[in-house]
Formats: C-alpha cells, sequence, structure tokens
C-alpha cells in the first residue's frame, strides 16, 4: 500500500514516550509508525533529522470575531495564524456579531469557516435568554457551550444563577461540555464603576477592578451547580492562585471539571501594566509574580489540564489607548502559544511529553475528540506539527497572520518553534511557509465528536419540568 507522506528521521512524542520513528500518513490518517525501513512507498518524504514530531496543538479557547467584527480577525487569517503556529484544531467562541447563540447565527458562523485552513469546534451561547435553543444549537452542530459568568467582549450579559442551573441541566442531558468565564459581574461592575467614578484609568485600574475573589466565588458556584445537575465544565483562562483551592476541591468530589491556563498568565506578571500599558489587558487579568509561581505548580501537578491562548485578536488603535477602561480586551495568541512554551521546554520548566500533555492529550479527551485527534496513533488523524528545538526567533507582530496582531510578548526571545503542520494528512504550513492552497482544508470536529454517555442529576428542577410535572403547558 502506498502512503501519501513518510516522515523519517524525527524523534516523535506523545504524552508518556519520545522515541525515532518514521511515520506514514494515507488519506488524512496515520498508516504506521514504525523503522524507516519497514515505511512504505510514499508520494512525497520529509527529512525531519533532529526535529521532533508531536500531535498538532489544540486550543480549545480562540476568538476569530466572525461574523460582526471582521475587522479585527477571520476564520481565514485566524486559521492562517494558528496553522503557523502548530495547532491544528481550534474550537471559537460565541462572542461575535450576532452571538453564537442560535440556529440561525450558528449558520452564519458555519458559513464564515468555510475557509478555514485547520480543524474546528464552534461553542453554543448558553445564556438567560436561549436557553430555549440549546438543543437546537446542539443538533444544528455546537460542539460545546460558552456561559459568560463576567463581563468581556461583546458585552453579552452574565445570566443568573437560576439559568446556569437550568443550562446546565439541559446540556448535560446530552453530555457537552460548557466552558466558563468564570468572574462575579456585580463585584467587578461595582468596583469598575467606583474607580472610574474616581478618575483612575491607568493600566493598573483593570487589575484592581477584578480581584482574584471574582473568580474564586465563580468557579465554586459553578463547581456546585456542576456538581448538582452532572454538567461537564471547563474552567477558562485560570489567572490566579486563588482559584486553584475551589478547582482542587471541585475535583476531589468527583465534578468533571477541567481547566485551562493561558502563556500570558504563565510568563506575564504586573510588571507588563509598566512595560506594555493598555495592550496587556485582558480578562482575566495578568496578575501579580505570585499567582504565576502559582499557576506553574497546578500546571506541574496537574490541578490545571491545559494549555490555551484566548487568541483575542483587536485592531492596533483598538488595544492602545491613553485611558484602560477605552481599550479593548485581548491580544492575539494562537500563533505565539507554541514557540513561547517550547522556551519553557528547552529551559526545562516542562517535559515535551508534558507539553503534548496539556495542548494535545488533554483537549482531545476533554472534548470527545480521542483518539482521532491528540495523539500519535495508527488510525488517527494526521494532525502533526513537525517541531525544531534549535530555531531560534522574536516574536514580530509582523510575522503573524492574525489581523489584530499586537501582542505584549512582541520582541520576546524564543527558542523551539513549529517548521511543519500538517491537517488530517496535507500541509498547511511547510518550511515555516503558510500553505495558501490549504485554505478551507479545515472540518467540524462534531462529525467525529463522541462525549461519554451522560450521567445528569436533578434534572427536575428546569422550569420546564416543574410547569410540565403541575400540567402546565410549556
Amino acid at each position: 500500500m502506498k502512503a501519501d507522506i513518510v516522515i523519517n528521521g524525527a524523534t516523535l512524542v506523545t504524552d508518556s514516550a519520545m522515541f525515532r520513528a518514521s511515520i506514514a500518513i494515507r488519506d488524512g490518517v496515520i498508516l504506521a509508525i514504525g523503522a524507516a525501513d519497514a515505511m512504505p512507498e510514499a508520494n512525497d518524504v520529509l527529512d525531519a533529522t533532529g526535529q521532533y514530531v508531536l500531535p498538532g496543538a489544540i486550543d480549545a479557547h480562540v476568538h476569530f470575531r466572525d461574523p460582526g467584527y471582521t475587522h479585527k480577525e477571520t476564520w481565514e487569517t485566524g486559521t492562517a495564524s494558528a496553522a503557523m503556529g502548530g495547532v491544528t484544531t481550534v474550537f471559537e467562541m460565541p462572542n461575535t456579531n450576532p452571538p453564537t447563540g442560535t440556529p440561525e447565527a450558528l449558520r452564519m458562523k458555519l458559513e464564515s469557516a468555510k475557509n478555514a485552513y485547520v480543524d474546528f469546534g464552534i461553542y453554543g451561547l448558553l445564556g438567560e435568554d436561549n436557553l430555549d435553543q440549546l438543543e437546537a444549537l446542539i443538533e444544528g452542530g455546537v460542539a460545546g457551550f460558552k456561559c459568560f459568568m463576567g463581563n468581556t467582549f461583546g458585552n453579552l450579559p452574565a445570566p443568573p444563577s437560576g439559568a446556569i442551573l437550568e443550562g446546565f441541566e439541559i446540556v448535560a442531558r446530552h453530555g457537552y461540555r460548557v466552558a466558563l468565564h468564570a468572574e462575579n459581574a456585580s463585584i467587578m461592575a461595582r468596583r469598575t464603576t467606583k474607580l472610574r467614578e474616581h478618575g483612575c484609568c491607568d493600566a493598573l485600574a483593570h487589575l484592581d477592578a477584578r480581584p482574584p475573589v471574582v473568580a474564586v466565588e465563580a468557579v465554586a458556584r459553578a463547581a456546585i451547580l456542576a456538581e448538582w445537575t452532572g454538567a461537564r465544565i471547563h474552567v477558562l483562562h485560570v489567572s490566579s492562585g486563588d482559584e486553584l483551592r475551589p478547582l482542587r476541591e471541585a475535583k476531589a468530589r468527583g465534578v468533571d471539571i477541567t481547566a485551562e491556563t493561558c502563556p500570558h498568565y504563565l510568563l506575564l506578571d504586573e510588571h507588563a501594566y509598566t512595560d506594555v500599558g493598555s495592550l496587556v489587558r485582558v480578562n482575566p487579568p495578568v496578575r501579580e509574580k505570585t499567582h504565576q509561581d502559582q499557576l506553574w505548580e497546578a500546571v506541574a501537578d496537574g490541578t490545571i489540564d491545559m494549555i490555551a491562548t484566548d487568541h483575542a485578536p483587536h485592531s492596533f488603535d483598538e488595544k492602545h489607548k491613553d485611558d484602560i477602561w477605552q481599550a479593548d480586551c485581548g491580544f492575539t495568541g494562537v500563533q505565539t502559544q507554541m514557540p513561547l512554551m517550547l522556551t519553557q521546554v528547552t529551559r526545562g520548566r516542562m517535559s515535551l511529553m508534558h507539553y503534548v500533555r496539556m495542548t494535545s492529550l488533554a483537549p482531545a479527551k476533554a472534548f470527545g475528540l480521542y483518539p482521532r485527534k491528540g495523539a500519535l496513533l495508527p488510525g488517527s488523524d494526521a494532525d502533526i506539527v513537525v517541531v525544531d528545538l534549535d530555531r531560534a526567533l522574536t516574536v514580530d507582530p509582523a510575522d503573524l497572520k492574525s489581523k489584530g496582531s499586537s501582542t505584549p510578548f512582541s520582541g520576546y526571545e524564543t527558542r523551539g518553534a513549529p517548521v511543519h503542520t500538517l491537517v488530517r494528512g496535507r500541509f498547511v504550513m511547510r518550511d515555516g511557509a503558510l500553505v495558501t492552497a490549504a485554505k478551507g482544508h479545515g472540518l467540524n470536529v462534531r462529525r467525529i465528536q463522541q462525549m461519554p454517555t451522560p450521567t445528569p442529576r436533578h434534572t427536575e428542577t428546569t422550569t420546564r419540568a416543574i410547569l410540565a410535572k403541575r400540567g402546565k403547558s410549556v
């Protein structure tokens, strides 16, 4: 049997092993792994001597702004940036315009996603006003849901706890995971109002408006609601050491809860507000060094399951403001994550296997894609990134494919970078250059997604169920 591609000479890296082997690809999947002389003849042979083959990164948290804010990003530019960053699957957030809270809005987004270079999942919105749309969104092809417990870009209202409970009950019956922007909206609104009333508009005022307690409360509340309903939840962008306690306690109680952090929380601290000003404004905020140290400990002990980026691009002018409250929150990240984190690997802060576990295996398992994705196994999708750990780069916004290329890591010296990216056996980045002919190659992962059998509890407390029990029409 002739292969499409054979990669020779590399060290293959899984979550638990590193070994020299060749890898053969046919019809978009991994055909064989073994000695070079055991590989079949191939149409294309890639010499990766001295390099490393990893399963492509899965970024569970990106904002591609399309539809509605295409001056910031599009599916084409966002996924091109992902391909250049060794990311082969992305999960895209619903705070677009219109928000992805109805089947009609979902169809609009799926149409925009036809330009994707990499595979993707789409989050549906879980809000107070669209609970009756959640099952239709599942039927329409979402891969999970996003609940904004706190305010961020798009100004979607945070649903009250009663609506979150009902949303969890509905989604729990189907087994999909709910991703959470876990910050307490009312605390942040009050603090922000007081700071602005007193003329506090410097960059650090944003940090003061969102103390760690907003995340501690929201994580604990969400975990209790998930425990009650049996919902699967994912805590996005963990930024503080304080929220690790309710996260650990929930895991110990058996709540199906996963968590991510981002490179900016692991690598930046309060000095960034002086160094780059409004550019570093992001929700939740980059915090003091003591939190950074605790996050690294949580990465090491497994409390934090995965690394994502919260890729949230804006135009240059939208990011650079003298008044911090006028600067849009978030910045580009999907292309820089791998060089930034591989630099930490080369510095000995984490192993390459641990990196694979957090960026490939864990998100694949959490979102029902393993072993089709997140693995180097015969039969798995050939989502592959070839990495050169000796390659030194300087982060330069001019090199980023994202429309919103402003980054607080501009000028950061990295060591270790992706040189080839394949999605289902097709090069989307080769020799460090985007393969433009691959635009549109990306597919919705819902076609392969298999979440474990759900185990919902206490579903009789939904308003619909209560009224039905009382014989009332709904």
